[in-house]
């Protein structure tokens, strides 16, 4: 989740601003060209920084001279020149922010950068298929509504035993998504198993831009409303107001808001979500350097008096688990499921000129009752597992479970 720009924070750049291009060491100054990936000038002029002030900034114990020294050696001693100084830079500073040892703290090159900030819009590109692995073999477990998966005939519980040729026995969810997905425009080839079929289909697509919806809802049995959670998007606040209109027009008896394997999203969407249940109280404690700092509901809390079970796993995290745990201390939803991944901290992203970014953190939060979510998570009302051989099986404990629940 993140929060537009702290001046507060702003130092952790200056470093970065020091060394983005070639510069030359002078008496007193350092002289520094901007450049971009191929080593060409993205903005005119120089920009000059005086070593005295650097000094300064570092202080007393840091001798920014070794950082300095390297730098000349490998450009003039490496054996394989000429030495890519755009690569020497976004290495320093992936090294700078890795010496946080925070896993959530991160460097991006523009072109990861770019692609982190498509998926907050809910974008990428590839064929628009949720896959898993199910009884140790590859499987669709559906193809998205419009998208070249679909259209290109691909269906659920087809197994998918190549990819391009390439076996997918052994193969693990994370290669097999690298593997399938692409820049549009291209194709896939999937070798396909489908019950009923006598032979292997080879089913080609071509990968497209990818829209998911980050919520979407359904009327379940005995008149219960599902409304299934992706991620808390950009897009997430506007879809999800619709949605509260079309789920009380419908009445429910009541309501499963499905946060499962939600990774999580931006701070002010998490806050709008959790406004639909609580009214006027605290969504979250955000626990900072600067002390200390409350974020209330806003909105009409239409969900207020519908009765409400929250699924969460070990998945959950980051803004699910604010929205969980804030329903929690108001006694505005029951948990169900297995204890969230306990990811509390709050990062912000700041974008740099040449299109890559900085991703660090800044704060933790807690829930309203001041529980601290990171490392600890959001442990549920009621924990019920669901194993892989439930998975395996289409069986779903914690769904069965919040059916009968809000059938009493």
């Amino acid at each position: 989740m993140f929060k537009k720009y702290l001046p507060s924070y702003i130092i952790v750049f200056v470093i970065a601003v020091f060394f983005v291009g070639g510069f030359y060491i002078g008496k007193g100054e350092k002289e520094i060209v901007v450049v971009n990936r191929k080593g060409e000038p993205i903005e005119s002029g120089e920009v000059k920084i005086n070593e005295s002030d650097i000094k300064t900034y570092l202080g007393q114990d840091v001798d920014f001279d070794l950082f300095l020294g390297v730098w000349d050696m490998l450009k003039t001693r490496y054996v394989d020149q000429p030495v890519s100084e755009t690569k020497l830079l976004y290495g320093a500073m992936q090294g700078l922010v890795a010496s946080l040892d925070d896993p959530y703290s991160v460097f991006l090159e523009p072109e990861i950068s770019e692609e982190f900030n498509e998926s907050l819009n809910g974008r990428f590109e590839g064929i628009g298929a949720e896959i898993a692995i199910k009884h140790e073999v590859l499987t669709i477990v559906a193809p998205l509504p419009g998208s070249p998966a679909e259209q290109s005939g691909l269906k659920p519980k087809d197994k998918v035993l190549e990819i391009d040729e390439v076996s997918t026995e052994g193969m693990g969810i994370n290669e097999a998504v690298n593997r399938i997905r692409g820049e549009k425009g291209t194709q896939v080839v999937l070798k396909v198993y489908r019950e009923g079929e006598e032979d292997f289909l080879d089913i080609k697509i071509t990968r497209d831009t990818i829209k998911v919806a980050s919520v979407t809802w359904e009327m379940k049995e005995n008149n219960i409303a599902y409304i299934y959670l992706r991620n808390f998007n950009t897009d997430t606040t506007s879809i999800f107001k619709d949605i509260q209109k079309e789920v009380v027009a419908q009445n429910p008896k009541g309501i499963i808001f499905d946060l499962r394997s939600n990774s999580g999203g931006f701070l002010q969407t998490s806050i709008d979500v959790a406004s639909a249940w609580i009214e006027d109280g605290i969504i979250v404690i955000e626990r900072s350097n600067n002390g200390y700092r409350e974020y209330r509901s806003n909105g009409k809390t239409i969900f207020k008096d519908i009765p409400t079970v929250v699924l969460i796993n070990g998945g959950s995290a980051s803004a699910a688990e604010i929205v969980a745990g804030a329903l929690q201390d108001h006694g505005a939803a029951y948990i169900i499921g297995e204890q969230s991944f306990g990811k509390g901290s709050v990062q912000v992203l700041e974008e740099l000129k040449d299109g890559s970014s900085v991703k660090f953190t800044i704060a933790r939060w807690h829930t309203p009752d001041d529980r601290s979510i990171d490392e600890e998570g959001v442990v549920p009302d009621e924990e019920i597992e669901l194993t892989e051989e439930d998975f395996s099986e289409d069986k779903d404990p914690q769904m069965e479970r919040a059916l009968e629940y809000l059938k009493n």
